[in-house]
């Protein structure tokens, strides 16, 4: 699977090497896109005199997909600027700070990269982005990078980027027969559910209160369409057990994933998690050696068997 978290955080770099990559069908488009290609690779997508050619190739070719593509890679990148801000937390927007300080009280005081964009051009970016998927409406990739472009412009408020997967969801399954695709690869359940996923967990890491809503909701547009899904059922029981810290709702979403699938590895570890802080120690017994088979991690399955182990003494 593409991965789309390394397409957001590369996003000006993947749209403007996906324009560069697209074919052109006319002599007079060829024309503008050979100048084109040749300015950006002197000048970069957002150089001195791109635009002119843009305005004139869209003259004569306005539907161009490639031009359209080139002009949203054009607009989104001039209207990025990256400032340093100081934020309270150890993260924010789920990245580590770039440095620390310390203030006049001794206190650390963390500083992150962010971007920011200018309203007028993102709105002129998602214009074009929206003809180009007007006019291939089967082509998820364009719709993914747009999503990832109202992620990056929202930060830790993503009503826009929800609404555009909400809405991308409920498109896939009404008409699963099409031939939908990503970067020319066909795509199935499978993968448009992992891609979707990808995106939900973007929401959670940001881990703001608009954002684990909005994790939220994605999992529960995405079971209405995939109810059996142990990836969002999953979903839903940790944004119970992290945000509301409701645990018993939590663990109806996991053993609702463990009816399906037995040995899933978040499910049976929150379930573990759950069972040893409200001093279950029956049930956790019950699911530890099944973590000892699923764990990835070779320290994880150690501590498992030690628990196991430790449990096993106090009970006799």
């Amino acid at each position: 699977m593409k991965n789309l978290l390394l397409v957001l955080a590369m996003l000006p770099v993947w749209a403007s090497s996906y324009a560069m990559s697209e074919p052109v069908d006319s002599v007079a488009s060829k024309e503008y896109s050979d100048r084109y290609d040749m300015l950006v690779s002197r000048l970069g997508v957002a150089g001195v005199g791109i635009e002119t050619v843009l305005d004139n190739w869209a003259k004569v070719d306005p539907d161009n997909r490639k031009m359209l593509l080139a002009r949203y890679s054009y607009y989104l990148t001039k209207g990025q600027t990256t400032v340093v801000v100081d934020k309270p937390g150890r993260k924010y927007l789920g990245n580590a700070p770039l440095f620390s300080l310390k203030d006049s009280t001794g206190a650390n005081v963390n500083y992150f990269e962010e971007t920011v964009y200018d309203d007028s051009l993102f709105a002129m970016a998602l214009r074009n982005i929206d003809r180009v998927i007007d006019l291939y409406p089967h082509d998820l990739d364009l719709q993914f990078v747009k999503a990832a472009a109202l992620l990056s412009y929202e930060k830790d408020s993503p009503d826009m980027a929800l609404v555009c997967l909400d809405g991308m969801a409920d498109r896939y399954y009404s008409d699963r027969g099409a031939d939908w695709k990503f970067e020319e690869d066909t795509v199935d359940d499978e993968f448009f559910e992992g891609a979707v996923q990808e995106y939900c967990y973007t929401f959670f890491n940001i881990a703001s209160q608009p954002s684990y809503v909005a994790f939220k909701l994605l999992s529960e547009k995405m079971l209405e369409h995939a109810p059996d899904s142990p990836v969002f059922l999953s979903n839903l029981g940790s944004y119970y057990f992290v945000v509301e810290k409701d645990t018993k709702k939590a663990m109806k979403y996991y053993r609702k994933v463990l009816k399906i699938d037995p040995e899933n590895y978040s499910a049976v570890k929150n379930i573990i998690l759950i069972c040893r802080q409200n001093g279950n120690v029956k049930e956790e017994l019950k699911h530890l050696p099944v973590l000892m088979e699923v764990s990835p991690d070779e320290s994880e399955r150690f501590a498992a068997k030690a628990r196991i182990d430790a449990l096993s003494s106090k009970k006799r």
